[in-house]
């Protein structure tokens, strides 16, 4: 049986060859139930806004079964800002997921004209394990929002499992992430290891 999933995208959102548009197709496909927000403005995200709205989705969300989370980029530093801000009482434990894949988070020197707020992103390696039972993160290496190097820090700091993923640069559209099959088996079974989609 697969779990609910929730799919956060980042910033300017996740078109229509976007692997996370791609998985949502997939898990549709199969009868999963994915929930994909189409979070407020994404062309200029404000991290108040997306994280009323994420608690919001968070909330709606099925209790029964397992439920899982993957967000990309500015979706990925949303969820930190979010899990660094639970305190563990018994309302907050109600948007406990099981497990978050973060997928080319952006580093601590992101910086973009349209994007505030959402860098440096808090590294609360309790308030991740709050949030969620299980956290992985995955990278692409020539990622230009995320060094390699920045990535290795952070899944040290979160206490979490790291895969970097060679010339898999932003891990988008551009990066050549439409279907990506690893992603897939993710939602299936944490233990897949997340490699290139080619």
């Amino acid at each position: 049986m697969l779990p609910y999933v929730l799919l956060l995208h980042g910033h300017t959102g996740s078109g229509p060859r976007h692997w996370q548009s791609w998985l949502a197709g997939e898990l549709a496909n199969l009868g999963g139930v994915v929930d994909v927000p189409q979070l407020t403005d994404p062309d200029r995200p404000d991290l108040d806004v997306w994280l009323a709205e994420l608690g919001h989705h968070l909330r709606a969300a099925p209790r029964e079964g397992e439920r899982v989370v993957l967000a990309h980029s500015a979706g990925a530093a949303l969820w930190l800002h979010h899990a660094a801000r639970l305190t563990g009482d018994h309302t907050e434990l109600a948007v406990r997921f099981d497990r978050v894949l973060l997928v080319s988070p952006l580093g601590p020197d992101f910086e973009h004209p349209d994007v505030h707020g959402f860098t440096p992103a808090p590294l609360d390696a309790a308030g991740v394990r709050r949030a969620a039972s299980w956290t992985q993160l995955v990278v692409g290496d020539g990622d230009t929002a995320c060094t390699v190097d920045d990535a290795v820090t952070m899944a040290a700091d979160l206490k979490v499992d790291l895969d970097v993923i060679p010339r898999g640069a932003h891990l988008n559209t551009d990066a050549g992430y439409g279907a990506w099959p690893a992603a897939l088996e993710w939602v299936r079974d944490r233990h897949t290891r997340m490699v290139t989609n080619r």
